[in-house]
């Protein structure tokens, strides 16, 4: 008989365990007193720090152009502006994402057009983008999503043949590979969160790069007014060098640039002791019944960047139907608190993709300049509906602790040996799973 349950009154798998085993980011001297230095100067509010920054960055990645913004948001609308989405222009995104991601479309006057997931990757299926693409479609938008790399060359193969621009949000998956490839060098122009929660986590701020100078400067002359001088060579923008051109204010803060420049010489070396981890407790899981790893093939040198959002998949029919609500009820009683069903909600379902008129036009903000009405290619989003019941997020392990994790494989073990029995009280799975908000990130703070 297997050892029973904590939920149903046995006693819990995981115990008290070294909080440096989840905290992140990982903040030392070096952070400190760049933070200190930028302070004591009075020069947060200038761009020298975050040049110095964007240039150790675009080289960390091997592309001339990278651009400091004040969060992954805005670093996407300068992405999509720089890709000259517009008033009418449609972009195809993934429904299975962060709002962010997506919404800069319609303040830029353009329509996000719903594309489904995959549902071993949970990223954009590239068969479900072709039929998608209408008269007006200027861009894909693709999510390397909870770390993930998408199937980029299918991806290129259709943007290419269709004149289309790629956008890559990277925000997480940084410092990931894709057969080799950076995330965020594949496609036309990539943009990314850096705020506190991520892999790569410097403060509140983002980051765009780019290996073409126009695309560099149409997403500079959008919010950085400091640096749209007659350096620019683009020729729209030219006439207007000097000048807000965008009305925003998009700079990064100096003091989360400098905390930047402090992490990226160690960045490289902590996500490989992360994969390290997290490999060690999925492969530490193979044969159990019910779950599955959320990971990429690492022999086409493809990995999983810093694992941010770390997932996994659930085959319900496994373990006898039982629901990944009772499941992931049952792990958080044996100790492992962070494991949650569902992931981000279908953003298409929501209120605000459907009948929400943002800036008064009279109609549906996301249809308002449109040519034709794509919430009618919302209804063949199967797996972006579906998703929340069969995926729920994991312990995201920081150090390869083995004694630390193989208290969470046994969690994982007893619930799953025991699905029998939690399958008698089990209410089943809520409507909707999932949300359109953060995910829970690691609030546990370093001791010493």
């Amino acid at each position: 008989m297997p050892e029973r349950p904590a939920l149903l009154g046995g006693p819990k798998a995981v115990g008290p365990t070294d909080p440096s085993l989840f905290a992140w980011p990982i903040i030392g001297r070096a952070e400190e007193e760049a933070v200190l230095s930028v302070l004591r100067s009075a020069n947060m509010s200038g761009t020298d720090v975050t040049m110095r920054f964007e240039k150790a960055f675009a080289e960390w990645l091997g592309v001339p152009y990278a651009l400091g913004f004040n969060n992954g948001t805005a670093a996407v609308m300068g992405a999509m502006f720089a890709c000259r989405i517009g008033v009418g222009d449609e972009v195809i995104v993934p429904s299975v994402t962060y709002w962010a991601s997506v919404i800069q479309s319609m303040s830029l006057g353009g329509t996000p057009v719903f594309a489904d997931i995959d549902p071993v990757t949970l990223c954009i299926d590239p068969k479900d983008i072709e039929w998608r693409i209408g008269p007006r479609t200027k861009a894909i938008l693709v999510v390397h999503y909870l770390s993930h790399p998408c199937d980029m060359d299918a991806i290129m193969e259709i943007a290419r043949r269709r004149g289309l621009k790629v956008i890559e949000d990277v925000s997480h998956a940084q410092g990931g590979f894709y057969k080799g490839r950076r995330l965020g060098t594949i496609g036309d122009v990539a943009a990314m969160s850096l705020m506190t929660g991520k892999s790569f986590a410097i403060g509140e701020a983002g980051i765009l790069v780019t290996k073409e100078r126009e695309l560099y400067e149409r997403a500079a002359s959008l919010g950085h007014y400091e640096r749209f001088d007659k350096s620019f060579a683009t020729p729209d923008l030219v006439p207007y060098a000097g000048l807000p051109f965008g009305g925003y204010k998009f700079r990064m803060h100096q003091m989360s640039s400098a905390v930047g420049l402090a992490q990226l010489p160690e960045y490289d070396a902590r996500i490989a002791e992360i994969r390290k981890a997290m490999d060690y407790f999925w492969d530490s899981l193979a044969g159990v019944p019910g779950v599955r790893p959320h990971r990429i093939d690492p022999s086409d040198g493809s990995d999983m960047a810093g694992w941010y959002g770390a997932n996994g998949l659930y085959v319900p029919e496994e373990l006898g139907g039982l629901s990944v609500s009772r499941f992931c009820e049952a792990l958080r009683a044996e100790g492992c608190d962070d494991c949650t069903p569902g992931v981000n909600a279908a953003l298409h379902t929501h209120a605000l993709f459907q009948t929400a008129d943002v800036y008064g036009h009279g109609k549906p903000t996301r249809i308002a300049n449109a040519e034709r009405d794509v919430r009618e290619l919302d209804a063949s989003l199967p797996v972006s509906e579906g998703i929340g019941k069969r995926t729920y997020f994991v312990p995201w392990f920081k150090h390869l602790d083995k004694p630390a994790i193989d208290l969470y494989v046994d969690a994982f073990r007893k619930v799953a040996a025991n699905a029998a029995e939690l399958r008698k009280d089990d209410p089943g799975d809520p409507p909707r799973l999932g949300g359109w908000h953060f995910f829970k990130h690691t609030k546990k703070k370093q001791e010493g």
